[in-house]
């Protein structure tokens, strides 16, 4: 078997505001803090110490794997970073609140461009939230930032990383960690699970809470879903 635990990063300031966050790199509320904390006590009682960390270039993920590492005493373990784990880009959604674009849009089209698998928000437009980060980190590696991204444009970055990294540290026997945000886990959940996109609405990733998989050597689940490590027995 084959030990994957996924973590959402705990709550953000953007969260605790219901405002749309994407690639905006924002911190953690003091909320946040703490699910990072009970993150680490949650993997420190389940026996589960991760032998190395895979997190966004975002620092509510880095920071929610600092946390967690720390309680668990794991903070010397390798961790490495990509932008291919950052969240889906929200485009001109991008710093508003939920409440703004239900109302402004309608019920149909804000739940469409949340949980819908191939649609993706209007773009953002130069000179807007989005050009905050267009920054160093991304200069550096030679990445564009979107303008806008569906589920499925998450899934098709993902997956190479997923592949060349993530896999090979699963092979290599580590119990692997990765700390991401909610669309890219569910991107990584549907493809793990084989989840067909008419059911992926469904698929919902809380703060802060830990979710083990057991893998087969074909890196399946060896159950019908991830297990809630607050929720084992």
């Amino acid at each position: 078997m084959h030990t994957l635990i996924l973590l959402r990063h705990g709550e953000s300031v953007w969260n605790a505001a219901d405002r749309f966050a994407g690639w905006a790199d924002v911190p953690l509320s003091d909320i946040g803090r703490k699910e990072a904390a009970r993150c680490g006590a949650l993997l420190t009682r389940a026996g589960l110490l991760p032998d190395v960390v895979h997190t966004s270039l975002l620092r509510r993920a880095i920071s929610t794997a600092d946390i967690a590492l720390e309680v668990a005493d794991r903070h010397w373990i390798p961790v490495q970073r990509t932008w291919r784990l950052n969240e889906r880009h929200y485009g001109a959604l991008q710093g508003r609140s939920r409440e703004e674009v239900r109302t402004r849009f309608g019920d149909e089209r804000f739940m469409t461009w949340r949980r819908s698998h191939d649609v993706a928000p209007p773009p953002a437009e130069q000179g807007t939230i989005v050009g905050r980060e267009r920054d160093a980190r991304y200069r550096h590696l030679g990445v564009t930032v979107p303008a806008t991204e569906s589920l499925n444009d998450v899934l098709v970055r993902l997956l190479p990383y997923w592949e060349s990294a993530i896999c090979a540290d699963l092979y290599a026997g580590r119990t692997v960690l990765v700390v991401a945000h909610g669309n890219v886990l569910r991107a990584l959940i549907s493809h793990l699970e084989r989840i067909p996109d008419d059911a992926l609405r469904q698929v919902a990733v809380p703060t802060g809470e830990p979710i083990r998989y057991e893998l087969t050597d074909g890196l399946r689940p060896t159950g019908s879903r991830g297990l809630p490590l607050d929720s084992a027995p």
